[in-house]
């Protein structure tokens, strides 16, 4: 069974996020970059599948500029077998990455997607239910769980009230939540070996794809900063600054 893992480079969470002088965006020159931790986490998931037995093969795939390479050397280091790289100089929004992916997905006929439930960065949400309903294969989101059978795979999400537990036929799109597994260090002989596997590069016009953006993004701009609190006398003096300040009551 082959498995693609679509993965993302982001800032990493660790560092300040800073805003450009000009409000455009975010500023990501001499910014520490990373793996998005959720698409980690389906990594490691697509790793433990295949040393279960169940899963022959894992494809790492990534859309984006040249530096995305190092993101997929370090899937690679961490276990996938090859990986493919989507090259686009452009920010691609969700439905653009989604229909790159269904590309690629038509090009290599893997068993299963895993994808992170979303990127830090942008925290949309999207590419996973859109890739699904481009393919019109059946999703399970925010998984907790994975188990895979012959023909069908079992997936436990979380829904606001609990747990909930799905059985889809394959081929399927899940993605994946926090509490699915914690993800490996990649060891230094591996970072070596990763040298050395397969990297395809590929470019959105090959696979018949536009960077058409649907929207744009008019400004950037960092939260208002807290006001320093202030002590009162007496509950008369609390009830009249919420009344009358923060007109939170009536």
């Amino acid at each position: 069974m082959k498995v693609l893992v679509a993965i993302k480079r982001v800032i990493d969470p660790y560092t300040k996020v800073r805003i450009k002088s000009d409000g455009s965006g975010v500023e990501t020159d001499n910014v520490k970059m990373t793996m998005n931790p959720f698409c980690e986490i389906a990594v490691e998931e697509a790793i433990r599948l295949k040393e279960s037995g169940t899963v022959s093969e894992i494809v790492a795939v990534s859309i984006g500029a040249a530096v995305c390479q190092e993101q997929l050397r370090g899937a690679l280091a961490l276990g996938a077998d090859r990986a493919i790289h989507i090259e686009s100089d452009q920010e691609c929004q969700p439905l653009i990455v989604a229909k790159a992916l269904k590309a690629i997905v038509e090009q290599e006929s893997p068993q299963l997607v895993l994808l992170g439930k979303q990127s830090v960065d942008s925290d949309n949400n999207q590419v996973a239910q859109m890739l699904a309903g481009l393919l019109d294969w059946p999703q399970a989101t925010f998984a907790s769980n994975v188990e895979l059978s012959e023909g069908s795979v079992v997936a436990t999400r979380e829904v606001d009230g609990g747990l909930e537990t799905l059985k889809l036929s394959l081929p399927s799109v899940i993605s994946t939540d926090l509490r699915l597994n914690e993800p490996r260090y990649a060891s230094l002989p591996n970072i070596m070996k990763a040298k050395r596997k397969p990297l395809d590069e590929l470019s959105l016009e090959s696979l018949g794809v536009e960077c058409a953006q649907s929207h744009t993004l008019l400004e950037t701009f960092a939260p208002a900063k807290r006001s320093a609190g202030v002590k009162l006398d007496n509950v008369a003096q609390l009830v009249d600054k919420l009344r009358n300040e923060a007109k939170v009551i009536d």
